[in-house]
């Protein structure tokens, strides 16, 4: 006897087969979905035959200064200075760091990091445990993905101190509707 694995339900007719169990390339937001076939349908000799474009339909290549002119330079130090008397809200602990200013939001958990604007940021929320030392801070955005991070506190008297400091550039950077 042979055995399935998985749904055996199938997408209803006219529906779009998406996701990544039909796609494996499909990454929601990226890609559009693929586009779906009548199963009846037979391939023609239109769909076979591709024109051949001619060599003197190329584009003009643009030289790599045009290019390197069209694209806006970006000076890291000129993004690292904060304004005057800016906040600045930092935590972290040997693998996790917060990080807070009038840039936005950066997160980073041993190798990998992540930075939000603060136009891409729909909340910021804070979480203190009951018991242990493991600050919580999550980074929602508005599209519902919510992004959190633990930082190790050295002592549970931390956790006011980080709430009072990211509530100051909050207030100064971010903006609700």
């Amino acid at each position: 006897m042979e055995q399935r694995i998985g749904s055996n339900s199938k997408p209803l007719k006219g529906e779009p087969v998406k996701g990544a169990g039909f796609d494996p390339a499909f990454i929601p937001g990226l890609t559009a979905p693929a586009k779906a076939e009548p199963e009846d349908a037979e391939p023609t000799a239109e769909a076979d035959e591709q024109p051949v474009p001619e060599p003197a339909e190329e584009p003009e290549a643009q030289p790599a200064d045009a290019a390197a002119e069209t694209e806006e330079p970006e000076d890291p130090e000129e993004e690292a200075e904060a304004p005057e008397g800016g906040p600045v809200f930092e935590a972290s602990d040997r693998r996790a760091k917060f990080v807070a200013d009038h840039r936005g939001v950066r997160l980073s958990l041993d190798e990998e990091n992540c930075e939000f604007r603060w136009a891409e940021i729909a909340a910021v929320e804070t979480e203190s445990p009951r018991f242990g030392k493991r600050f919580t801070i999550t980074v929602h955005t508005p599209d519902r993905r919510w992004y959190p991070i633990e930082i190790e506190a050295t002592a549970r008297a931390r956790f006011k101190e980080w709430e009072d400091q990211l509530d100051a550039v909050l207030d100064a950077y971010f903006e609700s509707d």
